[in-house]
Formats: C-alpha cells, structure tokens, sequence
C-alpha cells in the first residue's frame, strides 16, 4: 500500500558548468541535510550533475548509469529517494539528456528527454539524441512519472503517463529567463498555469525543480513549485535563489478529487486511440 504522506524536498541551486565531481559533492551535501530534516524524496533540477550549457563539453561529462558518481548517489538513496539529472552515454555511443529516480540503493528509473528544444536560445538537438520511452514507475507514494523541461511543453507526455496510473509527476527543469515584465517573467506564469492545470487535469500531484545560476550570460529563474489536484500550488521558491523548497504531499487530495469529478474514470481512452490511428493512417 501506498505511503499516505510524501515529504519532498526540492533542491533549487546552480550546478557548476562541467564540474560533475563538484556537483556530485553538492549532491551528497544536501542529501545529508534532508535526511537530517526527516524529507523522504530530494528532487534536483535538469542536469544537476553536469550544467546546462555543455556544448562540446557533452561527451566529457556524461556518464553510464554504472559511474561512480551515479553509483556513490545510489547507494544514498539508501536514506533518502533522489532525482537527479545527468547526460547518460548508452552502450552504443548514444548522449541523452536523461532524469534518474534512485531509491533504497538502486537506479530504479531512467528517464531520456523525448523533447529536444533545438530553436532560439536552444540547441540540444545538435548535441544529444531523443529518448523515444514515456512510462511510469513504482515508488513508496504511488505510481511516478519523470518529465524533463520542454517535455513538459507537449501535453502528450503527462497524458501519457497519466493513462498508466501516475499518482505524481515530477518535472526537472533548466529554464532560462526570458520575458520579464512588471508582474515577473512570463516564462515563469506560463509554467505556473501549466503545472497547475496538468495537477488538476491528470489529477495527480506536481513537483517541478528548476535550477538558478547564470551560464554563458544566461540566467535561470529557479521559481520551483508543488501543486496539488485539489488545492493547487502548494509551496513555490524564490526567483534566481539557491534555497531548498520543502513540502508535504497527502495523497487523500487524490482520493477526494478523483471522487469528486471522475476525470480519470471517465477518459475516453479508446476514443483518444482510435482517433491518432486514423490520422496516422491519413
């Protein structure tokens, strides 16, 4: 059975650009720092380990899932379940941006970007291959799913994953600011209503880690966010600040929306299916 409460920290900070053993360190420390505060899932941004802006840097940084920093983070997760992010070289040579759920000393979880954002200020698609999975996972608070940044930006994916059975999505992100106006950047409101509206229309509970920092004169805006399908945001962290965001997750909101307007029971999967088949086909 399902734990009723899960007790998240986010870990809102800024990775340093290609310095895996020193991002591997500031990992460790803030792991103790939540197992000391009694938080039970520690959730780091896009690329924790290695930094966005990697460039030519890709091949030098990435790691195999058998790495010793992967490992060293695993056997961690002995204490506390961790997501971390990291550039994954597979055994035939291939980069992904991937996310890794590590829980009670294993990697449990793999995620490969399926969405690489290669326009404007953005250019993975040169540097790193799709993933081409979406597919939830078991953890001690029900079944999860790992999103990555411009994944998010692709209703299908959370849809996806919502048709599996996922009780929490969590969404890592390494999102520059752009758009700033009086109120605050609109990057940062149109993520807010996206999240809120994927916690209620998935009925599912939402965690969302972007990182801060500068890189190559970029700026990212942190801003870091829970929400609930019942009650919406429930916690959000500061702009451009390094700061550990914590919040307690009940899963009853579940019980008690999905009771409440049947939106998940209702779904018309088949209908959805047949529909993308027949475009498919056209």
């Amino acid at each position: 059975m399902a734990e009723s409460v899960c007790r998240a920290r986010l870990v809102q900070f800024a990775p340093r650009l290609g310095a895996v053993e020193a991002n591997v360190e500031r990992h460790h420390t803030a792991l103790a720092a939540a197992t000391e505060a009694g938080r039970e899932l520690v959730v780091f941004p896009e690329l924790s380990l290695t930094g966005y802006y990697l460039r030519d840097l890709v091949s030098q940084v990435a790691l195999t899932p058998e790495s010793p920093a992967l490992r060293g983070l695993a056997e961690a997760s002995r204490h506390v379940d961790v997501v971390c992010g990291f550039v994954e070289e597979s055994p035939t040579c291939d980069l992904y941006c991937t996310a890794a759920y590590l829980s009670e000393g294993q990697i449990r979880h793999l995620h490969r970007k399926v969405y690489l954002p290669t326009y404007g200020m953005f250019d993975e698609g040169r540097y790193l291959s799709p993933g081409s999975e979406l597919r939830t996972f078991p953890t001690r608070w029900g079944p999860a799913g790992l999103l990555i940044c411009e994944d998010l930006w692709h209703p299908s994916a959370p849809y996806v994953l919502s048709r599996q059975g996922m009780d929490l999505l969590i969404a890592i992100s390494a999102s520059p600011l752009r758009g700033v106006q009086p109120g605050g950047p609109e990057i940062e409101a149109a993520y807010a209503r996206m999240l809120d509206t994927y916690a209620m229309l998935f009925q599912c509970h939402v965690l969302f880690c972007n990182r801060v920092g500068v890189e190559d004169g970029v700026t990212f805006w942190g801003g870091s966010r829970a929400f609930s399908p019942l009650t919406g945001e429930r916690a959000c962290a500061p702009l451009l600040e390094e700061t550990y965001l914590d919040v307690d997750l009940d899963r009853s909101d579940l019980r008690t929306a999905r009771l409440a307007t049947p939106l998940l029971a209702d779904e018309r999967f088949d209908l959805t299916l047949r529909a993308l088949e027949k475009i498919s086909r056209e």
